[in-house]
């Protein structure tokens, strides 16, 4: 199959294998574990923060976060379709007792007036509005990318209203690479910044927190809280070293071959728009077909995509495992497979 269902779907490759054989390691929780320590200090310069963590999953990071940020009752502000409202299972209620706010967006972004007219005056009766949240690349609206202007905006006014500053940035790189803008750049304007390394880049496992060092001393008590401390953790560790030294540049492979995907479906008559697609995501609406339907006609050809929060569109997500001959047969399969059903 060609499978280009998520970026998700990356294998370690032979080089990312050997790091892993070989690498040295200790008992991370009392952070003896050199591998571990090597990766931390690399991620932090990375996103321009002072001290990073690694932590298994960019979920428990970004739960983390929320929770080192927040007081029971306060509330969270961020765009109606980002990953911590729709994609992690309540838990900003489930583990921090906050309320959400969600915001409309435009391609997966908010104004910071948007935000002037949600924040609440602190009063008595309502909840505080304390963190204000953005994801980038934004997964929902395919792989979207803030402008560094638009979040410098926000960035301010966090400051101004006394908000803290989140980036879910499970995917930065990818905005990175595509931008031409040091991660660093960006993450330095955040309390705290997710990076999620099993996704682009290409790790079986692994993500990162990073922020002031003088808040990470809670967040690694927090890590511990829930039940993300591990033990000689450099095995999985050097998977992540690696992919920096890697992983990075390479993105901008998987940016082309998305572009040729969803210029070559639009030339063949499908509903895709190019100019949406900014990273590794490409959006294709399958209307009248249901998601269900184009996924099964698609699978029993040979190609996987998955569905999306819309009920007609689906997504081709380019990643580590996909070729140019992969999208060579994409664009092959899915006009046939689709095409007689679907027209732009």
């Amino acid at each position: 199959m060609i499978d280009l269902r998520s970026d998700t779907a990356t294998r370690p490759t032979p080089g990312m294998r050997a790091a892993i054989a070989a690498a040295v390691v200790g008992d991370e929780q009392k952070r003896e574990d050199p591998t571990v320590n090597e990766l931390e200090e690399r991620a932090a310069r990375l996103l321009g923060q002072e001290e990073a963590i690694f932590i298994p999953t960019a979920t428990m990071a970004n739960q983390i976060a929320l929770r080192l940020h927040t007081e029971l009752g306060d509330e969270l502000v961020g765009e109606e379709n980002c990953h911590v409202f729709i994609s992690e299972l309540g838990g900003p209620a489930v583990h921090s007792g906050v309320v959400t706010r969600g915001l409309q967006g435009v391609a997966g972004r908010f104004s910071a007036q948007q935000v002037r007219a949600a924040y609440r005056v602190p009063a008595i009766h309502s909840p505080r509005t304390r963190v204000l949240w953005i994801e980038n690349t934004h997964n929902a609206s395919g792989g979207r990318i803030w402008p560094l202007e638009e979040i410098g905006e926000l960035h301010a006014l966090a400051l101004e209203l006394d908000l803290r500053f989140h980036l879910d940035g499970a995917r930065l790189m990818n905005a990175a690479v595509a931008t031409g803008i040091d991660a660093a750049k960006i993450g330095g304007r955040f309390d705290t910044v997710t990076l999620c390394l099993s996704k682009g880049l290409g790790c079986p496992l692994g993500a990162i927190l990073a922020g002031q060092s003088e808040v990470m001393g809670n967040a690694r008590r927090l890590k511990h809280l829930f039940g993300g401390a591990m033990r000689q953790a450099g095995i999985v560790a050097a998977a992540g070293v690696y992919a920096l030294d890697h992983h990075v540049d390479r993105l901008a492979d998987d940016h082309r071959r998305a572009k040729r995907l969803a210029f070559g479906l639009a030339e063949a008559g499908l509903a895709v728009d190019p100019d949406r697609t900014e990273t590794n995501f490409v959006q294709l609406d399958v209307a009248p077909l249901t998601n269900a339907e184009a996924m099964t006609l698609l699978a029993e050809k040979g190609v996987g995509l998955s569905a999306t929060i819309h009920p007609t569109v689906l997504r081709a997500v380019t990643h580590l495992d996909v070729s140019d001959e992969d999208i060579g047969g994409a664009l092959d399969v899915i006009p046939r497979a689709l095409g007689a059903r679907v027209s732009a």
